[in-house]
């Protein structure tokens, strides 16, 4: 079912457009060294499913070229070399351009990624990379700066809809053999995840299921001996084919920091429901717990802050549990410290008052410390007026003195500015008394 033409590719719509670059390299224009200046080498960034090697195929498709398809787990720089040296006796000897078709890039090590250099830069071939992680990090900038870089988008519902389809009805494909039930369709378009080929290889999974339970079950046979009628594909027959929905996420690219980044939103903004199934997505696609229990640890002091002080005791509980009892019992530990951060009250207090001291000390703020402050251990201490003057706080009336603490350009700066949210209401009360006596007002 792999289409043969720009007009046969499902979604990615906002790269076919008329004169876009995809469209000259399928045309051809732009692929010999010597013809116009066009786009030589691609780079495809997208989630697995959503048509990098199907691209790859129809730019190839192109008059006089030749594909070759190489994959970045199992080739090394003497591949790249050989097919670098054919490609340039394919370009003289026969005019003939080579698509150089190099999966998962990103597992190229710089040596590897800079042995495509000369083919690039002199138009030897025409490279099309693909890969699932962000080319900003994983491809050298040599090689990126000398490719146009292309973001492909998971494929929506309807895209994956029309696809099964087509599936359902082409002679490449299962040739109106089979009709699918709208609950079953509807159901592969669930399980796909925006990934084409798991939704094409669930569906001839499901179709295989069907055949068999209709084989059970005595059928009129054509002349060739295929059924009369089409097997009917239904609900049952995909839940048994295939029961686990695709999870989007990979550990090393922005899927681990935009979950990452859900989840501690989700928290931060209440939403316990939200801040679970995020973490139930970290830790079934493989995430590190220990990163998600740091992450909880941050969290608790940052958004709930002195509103609820125990969520940092929940949270530095539950890593440190985590790392003791491990996965998968780790996941209710997670689950808890989740709970009770994401339902208890906030504020970044505490937060905001750190922020606050660091900015006026980065802007030269807070000269000198008060001489009773100062440390009067030492010999000699005393003749420089160190400790002179000090109060013992544990000799005034509830334990609070009255004297200077700040530098004296800081005297009467707030910095920690409570809320009114849970413990933080008594905290506020608390604390205004405490300023008074302290400054003496």
């Amino acid at each position: 079912m792999r289409p043969r033409t720009l007009d046969e590719v499902v979604g990615q719509q906002h790269l076919l457009g008329q004169g876009s670059p995809l469209r000259q390299l399928a045309a051809g224009a732009g692929a010999d060294a010597a013809g116009p200046a066009g786009p030589s080498s691609l780079i495809l960034w997208g989630p697995p499913g959503t048509g990098k090697t199907t691209l790859a195929h129809v730019i190839a498709r192109g008059p006089g070229r030749k594909f070759v398809e190489l994959s970045a787990i199992t080739a090394g720089v003497k591949d790249v070399r050989r097919v670098m040296d054919d490609a340039l006796t394919a370009r003289d000897l026969y005019k003939t351009t080579t698509v150089l078709f190099l999966d998962e890039i990103h597992r190229f090590n710089k040596a590897q990624q800079d042995a495509l250099l000369p083919g690039v830069e002199n138009r030897w071939v025409v490279l099309v990379a693909a890969t699932t992680e962000n080319p900003s990090f994983s491809v050298v900038s040599p090689l990126l700066s000398r490719s146009l870089l292309l973001t492909l988008k998971p494929l929506t519902d309807a895209d994956i809809e029309g696809l099964l389809l087509r599936a359902v009805e082409d002679p490449r494909g299962l040739g109106g053999n089979v009709s699918l039930s709208d609950e079953a369709l509807e159901h592969l378009v669930r399980l796909s995840g925006g990934d084409a080929r798991r939704a094409l290889t669930a569906l001839e999974a499901a179709a295989g299921v069907a055949f068999g339970d209709a084989d059970d079950v005595e059928r009129p046979v054509g002349a060739e001996g295929a059924p009369d009628a089409p097997a009917t594909v239904e609900l049952h027959h995909t839940e048994r084919a295939l029961d686990a929905a695709a999870v989007r996420y990979d550990r090393a690219g922005d899927q681990h920091y935009d979950v990452a980044s859900a989840f501690i939103k989700s928290i931060r903004g209440s939403d316990v429901d939200a801040a679970l199934h995020y973490l139930a997505r970290m830790l079934e696609a493989g995430e590190d717990p220990r990163f998600v229990a740091r992450r909880i640890v941050i969290s608790a002091a940052e958004d709930v802050g002195m509103a609820d002080p125990t969520a940092l005791q929940t949270a530095v509980a539950a890593a440190q549990a985590v790392q003791l009892i491990g996965m998968p019992e780790g996941r209710i530990i997670l689950a808890e410290a989740v709970v009770h951060l994401a339902t208890a009250p906030k504020s970044n207090a505490a937060y905001m008052g750190i922020n606050m001291a660091i900015a006026d000390v980065r802007a030269g703020l807070g000269v000198g410390i008060p001489a009773h402050l100062r440390d009067a251990h030492y010999p000699g201490s005393k003749q420089l007026g160190h400790g002179v003057g000090y109060k013992y706080a544990h000799d005034a009336p509830h334990g609070v003195a009255a004297q200077q603490y700040p530098p004296d350009d800081l005297v009467g700066r707030d910095y920690y500015q409570p809320t009114g949210n849970g413990a933080e209401r008594d905290i506020a009360q608390r604390l205004e008394r405490l300023r008074k006596i302290v400054r003496g007002k």
